[in-house]
């Protein structure tokens, strides 16, 4: 399998694996080309900070499952934020008050966003 078609199934499996562990307002960005940190960023929401943990936890065994290797994965202690980080596919999920705090969508969204159309994908 090339690179690109690894991308798109990481994608793809991220994608699926937050649906179905109930995550909202489920958001894919497409970052390539304004980012070297990677293709694609996903950002999610978790409804408490147990349910946050959850999502990330199904998440990564999704991913390994996948064949992803050395994922980075940051605030899973305390599931404010949690993010994992496949090397192309960036995947946040936040505690909902955190998520509003910080507003990371604002950033990598584009232009399109000002005309009201948003650059991301929302699932």
């Amino acid at each position: 399998m090339n690179e690109t078609a690894f991308v798109s199934q990481t994608l793809d499996t991220a994608l699926a694996s937050l649906e179905n562990s109930k995550a909202e307002s489920i958001l894919s960005i497409d970052i390539r080309g304004r980012s070297s940190i990677g293709d694609y960023m996903i950002i999610a929401s978790g409804r408490s900070h147990r349910h946050v943990n959850s999502v990330a936890d199904y998440l990564l065994q999704a991913l390994k499952e996948l064949g992803c290797k050395n994922l980075r994965v940051e605030g899973l202690e305390s599931s404010d934020w949690v993010l994992i980080d496949t090397g192309d596919v960036i995947v946040h999920i936040f505690h909902p008050e955190t998520r509003e705090f910080y507003n990371i969508e604002k950033i990598w969204m584009d232009e399109r966003t000002e005309a009201g159309r948003p650059a991301g994908t929302v699932h």
